[in-house]
């Protein structure tokens, strides 16, 4: 029965070890998935820098327009002029013309602030782009280092899993079935070691005839207080 124990023993190590593999693979997708998060989010902002810009270049489009209609509508007014016959229309032409030239000027002015922006805007786009091919350039790189890695953890764990393979062929399927009932709910601590005679499950001192048992191996002794199985570790961790 002790070879039974110490098989069981090594069962829960190999279980173990591969229940960890779960972590690691999802940490090395993490960094892939981070990068290409980074990536889309970069991406995103291109296109929000390149919507203001169209936007910027539709509002100077229309006060260029509307700089054309203003220049038409001086020409008008001094056409008007040398027409006039009163001065109450002279007065209401020179309104006219005071109003459009200030328009006129404020037109302008905006002009020259839309082409800043969208100037502006521009090196802000180039930045990004420059930006996003660097992170593309190194996305490929990690791709490739991520492909490596993922092969290296998912070998090491078919390892295992032939290992665990080979060591269940071994073991008598009762005992098997008693483990893996345990296993649903105790997870990776089905099976634990007997210190100073305390299970190391549920760190509760078991009795001494439980511990003669545990200490004798002849059967599988499970804790009198978890139901995990048992089996004797020295007092030097060995």
């Amino acid at each position: 029965m002790k070879q039974f124990i110490n098989q069981l023993v090594e069962l829960s190590k190999i279980d173990r070890e591969i229940d960890s593999f779960g972590p690691k693979i999802e940490a090395v997708e993490g960094r892939l998935k981070r990068a290409l998060k980074e990536v889309e989010e970069l991406k995103r902002e291109v296109e929000e820098v390149e919507e203001q810009i169209k936007e910027c270049q539709v509002k100077k489009g229309k006060n260029e327009l509307h700089l054309k209609e203003l220049s038409e509508k001086l020409k008008e007014i001094e056409k008007k002029s040398s027409q006039v016959k009163t001065e109450k229309e002279l007065k209401a032409l020179q309104l006219e013309e005071d109003i459009a030239r200030e328009q006129i000027n404020f037109a302008n002015e905006e002009i020259e602030r839309l082409e800043k922006l969208c100037e502006t805007k521009g090196e802000e786009k180039e930045e990004l782009l420059k930006k996003l091919g660097e992170l593309e350039e190194g996305l490929e790189s990690l791709k490739g280092e991520v492909q490596e890695e993922l092969a290296r953890l998912n070998g090491e764990r078919d390892e295992l899993f032939r290992k665990k393979s080979e060591l269940i062929s071994k073991i008598p399927q009762q005992i098997l079935v008693f483990y893996e009932k345990i296993r649903r709910w105790a997870g990776n601590t089905a099976v634990v070691p007997v210190r100073k005679q305390a299970c190391m499950g549920c760190y509760m001192k078991i009795n001494d005839k439980t511990y003669a048992q545990v200490i004798k191996g002849e059967e599988i002794t499970t804790c009198p207080h978890c139901g995990r199985i048992l089996y004797l570790e020295e007092e030097n961790g060995r």
